[in-house]
């Protein structure tokens, strides 16, 4: 499973903070929505490649993911068997990176809920 503390890449977390700025959207919020949406595009992790978490904002898994920790876990075992720990959180985390390019450039919170 995931660990308990856990971060994001630099450039995922300013992504995230701009999204709030312009929407009010907090970023424990937009990851967990650009991490489904990732979902849903069938992208893949690559393990083998090094998957920098650099980011200065580590919250505890449960703030990061709240009601969807079960269902967030589920997926990424089902999806990366073979990961545990550090590495199922790199894979997370390249899900949020994936998934947060189609929601960065939203100027307010109705045109993000739009484009869903």
């Amino acid at each position: 499973m995931l660990p308990n503390r856990m971060q994001l890449n630099k450039t995922v977390e300013e992504q995230l903070k701009k999204l709030k700025a312009n929407t009010g959207i907090t970023p424990n919020v937009s990851a967990r929505i650009a991490f489904f949406r990732s979902i849903e595009s069938k992208y893949t992790f690559q393990p083998n490649i090094d998957y920098k978490l650099d980011g200065g904002l580590t919250l505890d898994k449960f703030t990061w993911l709240g009601k969807t920790q079960l269902i967030t876990e589920l997926l990424l075992k089902q999806k990366y068997p073979e990961l545990e720990g550090k590495e199922l959180q790199a894979a997370w985390a390249s899900h949020v990176e994936h998934g947060i390019s189609a929601l960065r450039n939203h100027k307010n919170i109705s045109e993000l809920v739009n484009s869903a």
